[in-house]
């Protein structure tokens, strides 16, 4: 059950202009799960669920659930020094946890498929942390909007403090009979004996803060529109993460640990999605900004949109127009892939 209900609430700082926060809930985990029980769709879910949440586990501490409005880019360029920092591989989620925010690749529908047969990035999270179910269902329940972005634009969803429960292998792995692994549509195919394999349960669990954005869909050119709606998006979530860590964690500098936002089942352009996160960590003075790249291509595409960000803003002037800036990005002539099949 809700332990409060603030609507509209405004953070302002050094930076301007102020975010809205549209919706603010706090959960008692133990509450959640007992009156707002997950809806498994597919049995392997269920399979992760029961190992990863046995009936003698123990819920502890409070979960905070936040919706963002749009809000409004900075009108001119005021970038601080985010340090960048790129690393193989995949969300390992390792400590500390205060302060330290990771990208969820979101739905417009908050967690819609949590349920179901996929296990892509959203997905993963879901099964992970198996509480993020709840609470779309407990939304629901309340008819309050699950969603991460409406008519108006995004509205970013942030949850703070939900339990890592289990940890999900999606990697290949020959011994276990898992040859191409359990990632996407892979999960369904595979057997529960290699499911329940691939599954470690946490004890004690960890804690994550998520930011759940949704990535942006198309095809052909990015137009100059869709390059700002995804700097929108983007700068909304980690700003409103800049603003719960300083109420939250008042001397912990903030970290937003992300990836290939949007670059897998929609196709998405590595270099743009890259240059636009880190334009967007840089507008928000997000202090770290983590990027997982996969693999040595990964890396490479992430420097190569790094660079291509800096180029960018070496070409103009302090304190120039942020539109004109955008203009630059859009003369990069950004081009959309094709999808991963995920």
């Amino acid at each position: 059950m809700p332990i409060d209900d603030v609507l509209f609430i405004h953070y302002q700082w050094d930076m301007p202009p102020p975010l809205t926060c549209l919706l603010r809930r706090s959960y008692d985990p133990a509450a959640l799960l007992a009156n707002h029980p997950p809806r498994w769709r597919h049995p392997y879910k269920q399979l992760v669920f029961d190992l990863a949440c046995p009936a003698c586990a123990r819920h502890r501490g409070t979960i905070v659930l936040t919706r963002w409005a749009a809000a409004e880019l900075p009108d001119a360029v005021a970038l601080e020094p985010t340090e960048a920092v790129d690393l193989p591989g995949y969300y390992d989620y390792r400590a500390p946890s205060d302060a330290v925010w990771h990208v969820n690749f979101a739905d417009p529908q908050l967690f819609v498929a949590y349920g179901s047969r996929l296990l892509a990035q959203d997905e993963l999270q879901a099964a992970e942390h198996p509480l993020l179910g709840c609470l779309r269902e407990a939304l629901v329940a309340e008819n309050q909007p699950a969603l991460t972005e409406d008519d108006h634009g995004p509205t970013p969803v942030l949850v703070q403090g939900v339990e890592r429960r289990c940890a999900i292998d999606t990697a290949p792995n020959l011994d276990a009979g898992r040859v191409y692994g359990l990632y996407g549509n892979r999960f369904a195919q595979a057997s529960a004996d290699q499911v329940r394999s691939a599954v470690r349960a946490l004890e004690p669990p960890g804690r994550t803060n998520l930011i759940s954005i949704a990535a942006p869909v198309g095809s052909g050119p990015y137009w100059p529109a869709q390059l700002r709606r995804i700097l929108v998006t983007a700068y909304t979530g980690f700003a409103a993460a800049v603003a719960e860590s300083r109420q939250a964690w008042p001397q912990a500098a903030t970290e937003v640990r992300t990836g290939f936002w949007g670059c897998g089942a929609f196709g998405g352009n590595r270099h743009a999605m890259t240059l636009l996160q880190l334009l967007a960590a840089r507008l928000a003075r997000v202090d770290r900004l983590t990027f997982y790249t996969f693999d040595e291509a990964g890396r490479d595409a992430f420097r190569t949109g790094a660079r291509q960000l800096d180029q960018v803003v070496s070409a103009g002037a302090p304190g120039e127009p942020l539109a004109a800036l955008l203009e630059r990005v859009a003369d990069l002539d950004y081009q959309w892939g094709t999808s991963d099949g995920n």
